[in-house]
């Protein structure tokens, strides 16, 4: 379904009681509002809209209880956002640097020994952790960034997929006391949409085999392998058209959103819902759902939607 025709056929949602049209955030809003609100810290999805991207998170892991539910005194926390591409953030081809250093500061002031930020990038490395603006945003919040780009880095692993048997994986990962995965959601052209699993291909080396060998098989069957703690999808920009790199800022609309959990199939599919596809169009996101590594029935979920 296009994205006009999915905004079209929901009309007007009803949200906290009242009638929005489904604009930007509102479409965040009727995407998730299908969930009766539970105390906070019990929620398995928050999603927020209206704010600046630290604003938002502030507001969001405060309602999943704070980052010490994740983040214990003396862990080792690996952060995982996009850094794929040399370009700056209005292109919103990576993750907002502003919400990437409000995470590494959430997650020093709840204890941790060290938060690393890396990401095994398209584009030269240290043009796109320059030019994204993450490298100084974490340093700036006390945090470290690792390069991701040589293969001596990526330790063999076994995973328990349909196709994708065993793959390398980088050792941050793999000595991680704590795994956020930071995603920005968009257009992919392969991929279809990149969101919270597809993002999880920067912490592999070859990713060429899983192109030729049944890509959205392959996103699924990772996904299963280690579990973010945490998926915090980076929705403030999205490039609606031209991914995973995008051509120009008239790719991007500015939708100020966010959403927060601890189910990345769930994560991905109120990312989805949010960009105007259906789940069920998304190959690995339907595949992932078939393989019991998350859900995508957002009914079965408790979600709480903050407005700031």
């Amino acid at each position: 379904m296009k994205r006009k025709d999915f905004l079209k056929s929901l009309g007007m949602g009803v949200i906290a009681g009242g009638l929005v049209s489904l604009k930007g955030g509102e479409a965040l809003m009727a995407a998730t509002a299908n969930s009766p609100a539970v105390s906070p810290g019990s929620f398995d999805l928050v999603a927020v809209k209206g704010g600046e991207p630290g604003i938002m998170f502030d507001k969001g892991i405060a309602a999943m209880g704070g980052m010490k539910r994740f983040v214990s005194k003396g862990q080792k926390v690996v952060v995982k956002p996009n850094i794929g591409w040399d370009v700056g953030p209005e292109r919103a081809a990576n993750t907002n640097p502003d919400l990437v250093a409000r995470i590494v500061k959430h997650c020093l002031e709840a204890g941790a020994k060290e938060v690393v930020v890396f990401d095994n990038t398209c584009d030269n490395w240290i043009k796109a952790y320059a030019n994204s603006g993450i490298e100084k945003a974490v340093k700036d919040a006390g945090g470290k960034m690792a390069p991701g780009n040589t293969e001596s880095y990526y330790k063999p692993v076994t995973v328990p997929g349909r196709v994708l048997k065993s793959t390398t994986v980088h050792e941050l990962i793999l000595n991680a006391d704590v795994f956020i995965n930071v995603p920005v959601l968009k257009h992919h052209s392969s991929a279809d949409m990149s969101i919270a699993m597809k993002n999880l291909m920067g912490i592999v080396w070859d990713r060429r085999w899983w192109h030729r060998n049944n890509l959205q098989q392959c996103i699924a069957d990772f996904a299963a392998f280690r579990k973010p703690d945490l998926n915090v999808i980076d929705a403030y920009r999205v490039m609606m058209k031209n991914g995973p790199r995008g051509v120009s800022e008239a790719d991007v609309n500015i939708m100020k959103s966010l959403i927060i959990s601890t189910d990345i199939v769930a994560a991905d599919t109120a990312a989805c819902k949010l960009f105007g596809n259906e789940p069920d169009d998304i190959a690995h996101i339907r595949i992932a759902d078939e393989m019991k590594i998350g859900t995508k029935d957002l009914s079965k979920i408790n979600i709480h939607r903050i407005t700031v």
